[in-house]
């Protein structure tokens, strides 16, 4: 039996669990009890984690995919596991981990692939570089994958659009790579039906844009008034909030195309928030 083991089983773990063959085991772990239910609700075993054997489930499983994130001191999941990993490398057949575009740094609004340089300008992004490193030093058959802004049923920005809380701020030259979950599943199947042991893959749309474009999209979709646009400079914003305009680069998607012969459900956000709406993601 193919049997995933995914680690912080989340959005897009969720995403890829429901297009999975039938005859596919997923366990999956969660940090929080409120969530056993609905992974259960969902096909998935549920295993509380730090806290559950996992020794059981990593010698049950032929793939693993790893979506929590680094923290200060490395990769979670090898801080607890790593000698237990290393001694099953070779029953794994495919190996994911879910990484960001974040560890490109920025670029100036200029174009990046998987050959570009790893110069992240944040601690996000340098907490990703590091775990990357990790996961690739223990031999395994590894595919990275660098994922653009995700959004998806429950997280587009209807609601805030809708509540008044959307903002456009415009800092000028500023563009941003976004995916929709569903194509996110897509890539990460395409992988595990051809592995290539070592690739990396940037997952993303084809048409990086600057933010206040969505918002200013979502809110003619609505019917409602675009939000006023406020200069960067000046907005009125959190240290986290700002740290997300550190960085501007369009990222390349050919890769996942070319090679995994993807071709995306929502090519650019328009058709992405036009299929949020028909489905009531409002």
């Amino acid at each position: 039996m193919k049997t995933l083991l995914s680690f912080g089983h989340g959005f897009s773990a969720q995403a890829l669990t429901r297009i999975l063959p039938p005859d596919w085991r997923v366990i999956g772990t969660t940090r929080s009890e409120h969530k056993v239910a609905t992974l259960m609700s969902e096909g998935v075993e549920p295993r509380i984690w730090p806290g559950a054997n996992m020794i059981p489930a990593l010698d049950a499983a032929t793939h693993l995919l790893i979506s929590a994130a680094p923290n200060e001191d490395g990769d979670p999941v090898l801080a607890d596991l790593a000698n237990e990993i290393r001694a099953r490398s070779g029953q794994f057949e495919w190996v994911g981990y879910l990484s960001t575009t974040g560890v490109y740094g920025d670029h100036s609004g200029d174009w990046v692939d998987e050959e570009s340089p790893l110069t992240p300008a944040t601690k996000r992004g340098q907490l990703r570089v590091k775990a990357e490193q990790q996961w690739r030093d223990l031999n395994l058959p590894l595919h990275i994958f660098r994922l653009a802004g995700i959004y998806g049923p429950g997280r587009g920005p209807f609601a805030k659009v809708r509540n008044g809380t959307a903002r456009r701020i415009i800092k000028q030259g500023q563009v941003f790579s976004r995916t929709h979950v569903d194509d996110i599943a897509q890539v990460l199947l395409a992988s595990i039906n051809r592995p290539n042991p070592g690739a990396a893959y940037n997952v993303c749309d084809n048409d990086p844009a600057p933010p206040e474009d969505v918002i200013a999209y979502a809110a003619e979709l609505l019917g409602l008034p675009v939000p006023p646009a406020e200069d960067f400079e000046t907005a009125d914003m959190t240290p986290m909030a700002r740290s997300f305009y550190a960085e501007s680069k369009k990222v390349s998607n050919e890769r996942i195309k070319t090679e995994l012969g993807v071709r995306l459900k929502y090519p650019d956000y328009r058709a992405g928030l036009n299929a949020l709406l028909a489905l009531g993601d409002e």
